[in-house]
């Protein structure tokens, strides 16, 4: 008896902290919100841009390339088994453009962007730059999470849209190159079954995963544990709450938008 009762303890506790954190990070949500009304900082923004975008380049380019790689070695030999060698690009671009694209994205950006966030701002908030902003009466709000959040909003949509282009071109050079199929007929089939919103939806998914990379990224920077280790456990919080919010987000995107 005593052993089931501190088991619900235990259980009560883990599920009081989850409400408890859920619950501030939605007020610093609607505190977000609230500063989007006042004059954004442009130049933080592009600064932002530059910083989270830009160095992600080159990381999305070889994940969806290698992605488009191997989806067309998995498929195209069944493809060309049963005779409908002509969809293989409807189907990599489609698959690329709707789930692949903006996920794949989204979880390298909560690696990368999400982690560079937290580890900034958790190094300022350890070293009481935060509450020297607080000092200066400026809303480190308004000053560190507003410029983030927009700038991954804006950043991780182009990425996606980046990255469904190098995977389809990965998908293709393995068609034609290895596989034998006309460039013809693959771009063929990418223009017959694919449709503007296979690509609009992927990006509309991206804007979220954006959104979300963010705001966490700042949350747990600003309730990161002091000292160096603190920073190191923030981190990796972000980056594995950021990834599980990510994949749920992405089945519900899915179900309102297909």
């Amino acid at each position: 008896m005593v052993k089931l009762l501190r088991l619900l303890e235990l259980v009560g506790a883990f599920v009081l902290r989850r409400f408890e954190e859920f619950g501030t990070i939605v007020l610093l949500y609607r505190d977000t919100m609230r500063e989007l009304g006042h004059k954004p900082r442009f130049r933080h923004i592009l600064a932002q841009m530059s910083h989270l975008g830009v160095d992600s380049l080159l990381i999305v380019s070889l994940t969806l390339l290698f992605t488009g790689v191997v989806m067309t070695l998995q498929t195209a030999d069944i493809l060309i088994r049963f005779g409908a060698q002509g969809t293989i690009g409807g189907i990599i671009s489609i698959a690329i453009g709707r789930e692949l694209g903006p996920v794949l994205v989204g979880v390298v950006c909560a690696g990368r962007v999400g982690a560079a966030i937290t580890a900034e701002i958790s190094t300022m908030k350890v070293t009481e730059q935060i509450d020297a902003l607080r000092v200066m009466a400026v809303s480190p709000v308004n000053y560190l999470i507003v410029p983030r959040m927009i700038a991954c909003m804006i950043v991780v949509p182009i990425l996606t849209v980046f990255g469904d282009v190098i995977g389809v071109v990965g998908g293709w050079f393995v068609a034609v190159y290895y596989n034998g199929i006309s460039s013809y007929l693959f771009l063929d089939s990418i223009h017959r079954f694919t449709e503007v919103f296979d690509l609009t939806g992927g990006v509309i998914k991206a804007v979220f995963f954006g959104n979300v990379i963010a705001v966490l990224g700042c949350y747990y920077g600003l309730h990161s544990p002091d000292g160096a280790e603190g920073v190191g456990k923030a981190t990796t919080k972000t980056v594995v709450s950021s990834i599980i919010v990510i994949f749920i987000l992405n089945a519900v995107l899915t179900f309102i938008l297909y």
